[in-house]
């Protein structure tokens, strides 16, 4: 639906490439590598396929768009899927009482999956990949709080470093994991307990992050554009902020104190994301907020009382 029903003006574009364009190695999109590794590779498999057993199905698809644009739809639905079906363990973990029922847990599961459904009107080759190494992260940061079993968190390490050659949205699960385990009180007792698990992912995330940026030369930015004034003087834009906003807001709402206190810290060590996408990103494409209205449904729905009261 979202892919080729919704026809904004970044669809036209996509729509018509052939291929990866060159500016995806040549601009801040070259440091997502694994994306761009897949669209290159995918693209050419999608392509050898129809050509030597589809050729029937060729002037079929390319109605619809470039098989490097069925090749980022298809992309996009595997890692759409192994997201749901990670989300729905999430689910299953410890849910409160009101996810006890099955029926109810399938619905505030079709709502997640429904804004993830609905934020895919600006296509790309990289969300669907991060929101699943996002949500694989929590799930196993929510592992180490029910378990506290050191393979937990080195696997969230290894998924925080690999996801980092993705998008910049890796440094969400350390916000996530801090949010979790983090607590002020403690803090101003001079007690660090979970601070040396806290270094060990932003290692995790540093590490890949610089390497990179030593790694790939180039003359562009860092950052595609500076959109803080667009973001606030453009209707779409704030149009899309108040989006993210409700839909933050919904899952606050849905919450018990424990979770509402969870999204609060969250959303806090989540700051340097939200001054980022205030600065670089536009509002308009929602996709940015996805995480976060993400992690609001696993906020509002995980059973924290249990370990935190």
């Amino acid at each position: 639906m979202s892919y080729y029903g919704f026809e904004t003006s970044y669809v036209v574009g996509i729509k018509s490439w052939e291929k990866a364009p060159d500016f995806m190695f040549s601009s801040v999109y070259a440091y997502r590598v694994i994306p761009n590794f897949l669209s290159v590779h995918v693209t050419d498999t999608v392509t050898f396929i129809v050509d030597n057993y589809l050729p029937f199905a060729k002037s079929f698809l390319l109605k619809q768009g470039s098989l490097f644009y069925h090749s980022t739809f298809l992309t996009n639905v595997f890692f759409f899927i192994l997201t749901s079906v990670v989300l729905n363990k999430i689910l299953k973990l410890k849910p409160v009482e009101l996810l006890l029922n099955q029926n109810v847990r399938r619905m505030v599961h079709l709502i997640a999956i429904f804004f993830i459904v609905i934020l895919q009107y600006v296509p790309t080759n990289c969300d669907l990949i991060a929101v699943f190494f996002y949500i694989w992260g929590v799930f196993f940061t929510l592992q180490y709080l029910q378990n506290r079993k050191p393979t937990d968190l080195i696997v969230l390490s290894i998924i925080i470093f690999i996801s980092t050659f993705i998008r910049e949205t890796a440094c969400l699960n350390i916000a996530f994991f801090a949010a979790l385990f983090i607590d002020f009180e403690n803090l101003k007792k001079r007690n660090f307990a979970f601070v040396k698990e806290l270094v060990v992912l932003i290692i995790a995330f540093i590490l890949p992050y610089i390497g990179l940026r030593m790694i790939i030369h180039q003359d562009a930015s860092f950052v595609e554009g500076v959109y803080l004034i667009k973001n606030f003087t453009s209707p779409y834009n704030l149009m899309g902020l108040l989006f993210g906003i409700l839909s933050i807001y919904f899952s606050y709402k849905f919450s018990d104190e424990v979770g509402k206190m969870m999204i609060k810290k969250y959303l806090f060590f989540s700051s340097p994301y939200l001054i980022m996408i205030t600065l670089v990103g536009l509002f308009w494409e929602t996709r940015l907020f996805m995480p976060l209205i993400l992690t609001g449904v696993v906020m509002a729905s995980y059973q924290f009382k249990k370990h935190y009261i």
